[in-house]
């Protein structure tokens, strides 16, 4: 399987940076092949803006979605930007790996979704009819890869739970496994979160080390998340409402959109 680890810490000597090393050294140990994107290092641009699209007048209004289109139908994005698709159309797997800053990815890694998933080729494509609406929420460029996050935070685990202060992980995380990464055809793997990251001792990385070499070993045979499919019937398009019919009377929220949770 060839791999594609986008990895967003200021820190090389960092936790992050250290389970980098523990991920890499483990897809490689078995027979996987890795490539690394490592956006403060390269000092990755994040913010779109005039420069991404030097082709436009001094006088043209600049609208991101259609400059997107336009550059990406006409190859002229920028060489950075159409270096990290290059490595995207090669990847097998994406793992994007971040710690939990302001309960998101740091501004460097959604800079990076925001200029590489360009109109075209993450989003944008397929027919809109009355009986689909794009190709996207489980199809899409991207479908038939896998996908999964690697994330630190620095509260409990407790913290992180359906009656934990900071809301259940998985919803937290939803914007990113749902919105992102199932949006352009992903089958997103559950994410692998390590809790408590500020009060690690040895005893505590070396656990968390081994646990994640355990999910290295397993990315091809894990189950993936069961998000519903857009354009499998369970929406009405164009509405995209779920069905009436469709969801656990006592499901609420991001939880109606899991296969498996019809009454």
């Amino acid at each position: 399987m060839k791999v594609l680890l986008v990895f967003a810490h200021p820190e090389p000597r960092s936790l992050n940076g250290a389970l980098r090393d523990v991920a890499v050294e483990e897809l490689e140990s078995q027979g996987h092949e890795v490539r690394v994107s490592d956006l403060y290092a390269d000092g990755w641009k994040s913010n779109i803006d005039r420069a991404d699209f030097p082709w436009l007048t001094p006088d043209a209004q600049l609208v991101p979605i259609a400059a997107s289109k336009k550059a990406f139908e006409a190859n002229v994005l920028t060489e950075d930007v159409k270096a990290e698709i290059e490595k995207l159309s090669w990847a097998d797997m994406l793992i994007l790996q971040f710690p939990l800053w302001w309960f998101t990815m740091p501004a460097i890694l959604k800079g990076w979704i925001d200029r590489v998933f360009a109109y075209g080729f993450a989003y944008g494509v397929g027919e809109h009819s009355d009986k689909r609406w794009g190709d996207r929420y489980g199809e899409g460029t991207l479908a038939g890869k896998r996908a999964m996050l690697i994330v630190t935070a620095g509260g409990w685990e407790e913290h992180y739970t359906a009656r934990g202060i900071n809301g259940p992980i998985d919803d937290l995380l939803f914007p990113i496994n749902h919105g992102i990464l199932y949006y352009p055809g992903y089958e997103v793997l559950p994410p692998f979160v390590v809790y408590r990251v500020d009060r690690f001792d040895e005893a505590g990385f070396q656990s968390a080390a081994e646990r994640l070499r355990e999910r290295m070993r397993t990315i091809e045979t894990t189950s993936p998340t069961p998000y519903r499919q857009q354009n499998g019937g369970d929406y009405l398009i164009p509405s995209m409402q779920l069905r009436t019919e469709l969801g656990d009377p006592g499901a609420t929220g991001f939880a109606l959109h899991l296969n498996g949770t019809d009454g």
